[in-house]
This record gives structure tokens, C-alpha cells and sequence, in this order.
């Protein structure tokens, strides 16, 4: 009772806006005194057992590769490409805002700082292209943070590094996802652009694009190396934010020499302030989480949840509305600092896939962002543009509504985020006579068991060790009565195995 008395603490003193380390601190500290009555020295240990996560040294080098960005000209080069080479199709326009601004939140990881440095640059283009202000300002606050989804979205390696999920899977799965999101909002640019009266779309012009093209020739390359690198399995995370590190500073600063070898240390430093709060939060929340799982506190959310929460979908749902309503009132790194550790261990229990679950948590954070009335983007579009608050709230709406309808195919449809870092296995359990009883399926080494019917088809996606390359895994299908019976398969990712029937037979007497 002591311990939940705690965590209610934390989230008072998270809500009132103490500084999240402070509160991090606080928790671990007061919880292994006067409840768990262990020496607080587990607190530091906890903080240096930090350094040895793996992907760790990936959040300073992108932080550094998305300042350098930031204060380049590299946003409006690439704004420039995109718009000559898509900006004459229908809905055009909208959609060079959608991928100017994945790709610069992706690059920099704070969709507030996308909204800052292109809000300017797009929003006379929408109004010129014919646009309405409510449109304008809507979709450039809406896809602000759409780029989370994609790497190298420094969420997503905070994200790994609570959760303890693959960071280059996470990378990987959030691809789909966000494209899906990206399609959702072109097609409704698409429909506002046939439907409303005034919208002008430009002409393609092929030295105009060409220019443009050889103008970023050192910038365009960049999203797509890390993409490529990371889902092919030639680099991982830490390995990628070298790379992107050293990229931008050699094209930013000596390339085209936007940042000044004489103002790379003050980027720099800046840089290193956001990531050494990061840390600080980082360090401290590792001791939290220590606490809450020697006090089993997930566990009791599970046994309370299962009370009233009996399949994966109901979790889901109730699941999508906390986060909403987290995401309207903490920050994103906050968030995953806080929920996460608590979160994930009541999911697994449901069967749900931990980078499954990374993608639906990171999707619920972005509308969370948008949605009133206490969403940051609302708050940094209102200063941006100087619009009123209350402005901001209405033209969100239908965006919140567009993000949703993503919401739904990514949480109900986890072969979006699943297909390309798992194997997916089908089948079918016949030779049961009795159609109520259930068969009992077991991967042990990859810690899958679940309950599936006699004669209808089952599909569940296995991780693998190495994502990128097959492995054999040895599967048990039990049922009271029948023989147990054992099969064996290779699965690789985005690949099916089908084991066909699966075909038990009945216990003789006296076996």
C-alpha cells in the first residue's frame, strides 16, 4: 500500500511541474528507505548501470546531428526539393508539408522545434498555393509530429532505452506506421484541395527541380543511408548517430558552411545542455524503475486491470485514452521517464508485442501533443503565428480526428508495425473432438504462450534475436487429453511460416 502511496506522490509533484529528475529521484529514494528498507546506494548503481545500455551514446550524437540542422539552412533546401519535385500534384502542397516536417522532426526530435523553424517557411506557401489560414496553420501544427515515427527520433531511443525494446527495431516498425499516418492526411489534402474553390497547384518544372536537387545533394542522402543501414541490418542506432554526426557536421559546417567553425562549440553546448537533462532524468528514473518492480507494482496494475479488463482489445482501448490523456499533460521524454516502466510489463501480460506497443505509445504522445486543452504544439503555433489559443483548438480538431483514424489501423493491425522485424506463423489445430476446449501454444524460447481454438486458423508474429537474420525455434501445442505434440520451424522477418494443420491425437487408456 506503501509503495502506491509512493507512486501517487511522483505523480503529484509530475503534474505540478517539479523538474521530472527531482521527482525521479525523490521516488527512488524515499521508496527503498521507508518501504523497501534497501540502502539507497542501489539509487547510484542504478545510474551507472546506465552507461552500459547500448544505444545510450546515440542520444547525444543525434541531439548534436539535429541542433547543427537547426541552425543551417538545411530546412529550407530541403523544403525547396520537396516542393519542386511533388508540388504540382494534387494536394501537393500539403504533402510537402508533411514530409518536410516528418523529416525534420525525425532529424531533431522535438516536433515544437519543427514548428518554430518551418512554420515561417510553410505557412505563406499554403496561403499562397490558395489555402485557408484554418487549413494552414492546422497542418503545419497537426504534422509537427508526425516525424516522431521515423529514425532517427531520438523518443524512440529514449523509448528503448526504458523499455529495454530493440531501439533498430523500433526504427524499423514505426516506418509503416508513420507513412500510413502521412497517406491519411494527403488524402484528406487531396479532398480539401478538389473540393475547395481558389487552390492553385504549380506547374512542374524540371530545372527548377534539378536546382533544388543539386542545391541538398549532401542533405537528401541522410534519412534515407539511416533507413537503409539500420532495416539491412549493416549499423545499428549507436552506429548511425556516428555516422549522421559526422555527416552533418562535415556537410553543415565545412560544406556548405551554414554554421561557422567559430559558433560550432556554442551549437554544441547547447546541444549538450538538452542531452545532460536527458541524462539526469535517465539516471534517476533507472533507480524508480528498480523500485517499482521490487515493490511488484506492475503486477498489481495487471491483477487490478484484469479485473475489470479481460481481452488485449478492451486493454487496447482503455490503453489509447490514458496515453491521450498523458500526452496532453506531460512532454513526450516525460512521458516515457514516467509511464513507460509501468506500462510495459502489464502489456506483455496481454500478449501484446513490446515494439508493437512502442509505436501505439509513441502515436497516442503525438496527438497528445494536439489535442486540448493543454497540447504543447497548440501552445508553440499560437506564439509562432500569434494566434490566439482558442483559435487552436478549433482548427485541431479535424486533424485530431485524422490521427485517430491512424491510430485505430495501427493499434487493431499490428502487421503494420510487426512485418518487417518479426516472422509471422499461421496454422491451423484440427483432431480436437471437442469444439470448446482449447489448445495451449508454447514458443518458450521466444516467451510466447497463448490459447487458441480447434479448427481455426492462428497467426502470431515471433521475435528474432537477430532481427536481420532466420532462427529456429521449437513449438508445443498441449491439450488436456491429446498427446502433446512438438513441431519445428524457421521463421525470418517479413516472411510467413504456414505450418498448415496441425493435427493432435487423442490420449489412449492408461496413458
Amino acid at each position: 500500500m506503501l509503495a502506491v502511496i509512493v507512486l501517487f506522490f511522483v505523480f503529484l509533484l509530475a503534474f505540478s511541474g517539479t523538474p521530472l529528475f527531482v521527482i525521479m529521484a525523490v521516488g527512488a529514494i524515499f521508496g527503498f528507505l521507508y518501504i523497501a528498507d534497501v540502502d539507497i546506494a542501489i539509487v547510484i548503481q542504478e545510474a551507472y548501470r546506465l552507461a552500459s545500455a547500448p544505444a545510450l551514446i546515440a542520444i547525444p550524437l543525434f541531439t548534436l546531428a539535429g541542433y547543427i540542422l537547426a541552425e543551417s539552412h538545411a530546412p529550407q533546401r530541403l523544403l525547396r526539393f520537396t516542393k519542386a519535385w511533388i508540388g504540382w500534384l494534387p494536394g501537393g502542397v500539403p504533402l510537402v508539408v508533411l514530409i518536410a516536417t516528418s523529416i525534420f522532426t525525425a532529424l531533431t526530435g522535438a516536433s515544437g522545434v519543427t514548428i518554430v523553424a518551418l512554420g515561417g517557411l510553410l505557412l505563406p506557401i499554403l496561403r499562397n498555393a490558395g489555402y485557408s489560414e484554418i487549413f494552414s496553420v492546422g497542418i503545419i501544427t497537426a504534422t509537427g509530429s508526425i516525424g516522431l515515427l521515423f529514425p532517427p527520433s531520438l523518443p524512440i531511443i529514449l523509448y528503448g532505452v526504458i523499455s529495454q525494446a530493440p531501439v533498430n527495431e523500433i526504427f524499423i516498425a514505426g516506418l509503416i506506421p508513420g507513412l500510413t499516418t502521412i497517406i491519411i492526411f494527403f488524402i484528406y489534402s487531396v479532398i480539401v484541395t478538389l473540393f475547395t474553390g481558389g487552390v492553385r497547384t504549380e506547374k512542374f518544372n524540371l530545372k527548377e527541380a534539378l536546382s533544388a536537387t543539386k542545391d541538398a545533394i549532401f542533405e537528401i542522402p541522410l534519412p534515407l543511408f539511416i533507413i537503409f543501414g539500420i532495416y539491412t541490418g549493416l549499423f545499428t542506432a549507436s552506429e548511425a548517430a556516428t555516422i549522421t554526426a559526422i555527416w552533418v557536421i562535415i556537410v553543415e559546417v565545412l560544406i556548405y558552411r551554414d554554421v561557422k567553425i567559430k559558433d560550432f562549440p556554442k551549437v554544441a553546448k547547447e546541444s549538450m545542455l538538452l542531452v545532460g537533462a536527458i541524462f539526469a532524468i535517465l539516471s534517476m528514473a533507472m533507480g524508480f524503475t528498480n523500485f517499482l518492480i521490487d515493490q511488484q507494482i506492475p503486477q498489481k496494475l495487471f491483477e487490478i486491470s484484469q479485473q475489470f479488463i479481460k481481452s488485449r482489445e478492451t486493454f487496447f482501448i482503455v490503453l489509447n485514452l490514458f496515453l491521450l490523456v498523458v500526452g496532453m499533460l506531460m512532454d513526450i521524454f516525460s512521458a516515457i521517464v514516467v509511464v513507460v516502466p509501468l506500462i510495459v510489463p502489464v502489456a506483455l501480460k496481454y500478449g501484446i508485442d513490446p515494439v508493437h506497443l512502442a509505436v501505439v505509445f509513441l502515436l497516442n504522445l503525438e496527438i497528445g501533443y494536439l489535442t486540448p486543452p493543454v497540447g504543447l504544439n497548440l501552445f508553440i503555433s499560437a506564439f509562432r503565428f500569434g494566434k490566439p489559443i482558442t483559435f487552436l483548438y478549433r482548427v485541431s480538431v479535424r486533424f485530431i480526428f485524422l490521427f485517430i483514424v491512424a491510430l485505430i489501423f495501427v493499434t487493431y493491425v499490428p502487421t503494420l508495425s510487426l512485418y518487417f522485424v518479426r516472422g509471422v506463423v499461421k496454422g491451423k489445430v484440427v483432431g480436437i473432438e471437442e469444439k470448446d476446449k482449447e489448445v495451449v501454444m508454447k514458443v518458450p524460447e521466444a516467451n510466447i504462450e497463448f490459447r487458441i481454438q480447434p479448427e481455426k486458423k492462428f497467426k502470431f508474429f515471433v521475435p528474432l534475436p537477430d532481427f536481420s537474420k532466420p532462427h529456429k525455434y521449437l513449438i508445443t501445442f498441449e491439450a488436456e487429453g491429446y498427446k502433446p505434440l512438438m513441431k519445428e520451424f524457421t521463421a525470418k522477418r517479413a516472411s510467413s511460416v504456414d505450418l498448415g494443420e496441425i493435427k493432435l491425437e487423442k490420449l489412449g487408456e492408461g496413458e
